[in-house]
């Protein structure tokens, strides 16, 4: 599991490999969206459609935890041995928004994780058990190894 000196460390970590990854789709054409490579398993607009899904599931399960709604992991009706189908959602609600638009959308998520991280104490962000969504999954990791396999994780395999 990766470890973390500090919330700022995993913040620093997250903002230097997203900034990578998002600038990978600066010289996409509109034309190349949906374009599926040799050896890639996703198009640029799924690449970045599920990053959003993953971002979004995240603030999600924690805002329904601080309101006090029984949080549903992966998502209602969705399992967790089946993520294919979750994946497709992703791409579904993002299908046929532009490049741009899906880039400004990151933008706003990653604002929104950085905040999340902000809003926990270290504890509630590196110890297991403190927060109840995390610990409904089939692997009860803290919160900070939640965000990392979701976002810092995925962000630099994608770019390869």
């Amino acid at each position: 599991m990766k470890k973390y000196q500090s919330k700022e460390a995993f913040k620093n970590e997250l903002v230097k490999q997203a900034n990578l990854f998002i600038s990978e789709f600066n010289d996409v054409a509109e034309s190349e969206r949906d374009l599926m490579k040799t050896g890639v398993d996703r198009s640029p607009a799924q690449m970045l459609a599920y990053q959003l899904g993953w971002m979004d599931l995240l603030l999600d399960w924690e805002r329904e935890e601080k309101n006090g709604i029984e949080v549903i992991t992966p998502a209602p009706g969705f399992q967790w041995n089946k993520l294919g189908s979750l994946y497709e959602s992703f791409y579904q609600k993002w299908n046929g928004i532009s490049i741009q638009r899906l880039q400004i959308e990151f933008a706003h998520r990653l604002v929104g994780i950085i905040c999340l991280v902000d809003s926990l104490s270290d504890q509630d962000f590196f110890e297991s058990g403190r927060r109840k969504w995390p610990s409904s999954t089939p692997s009860a990791w803290p919160v900070y190894y939640w965000l990392h396999i979701n976002t810092v994780a995925p962000f630099t395999p994608f770019r390869k």
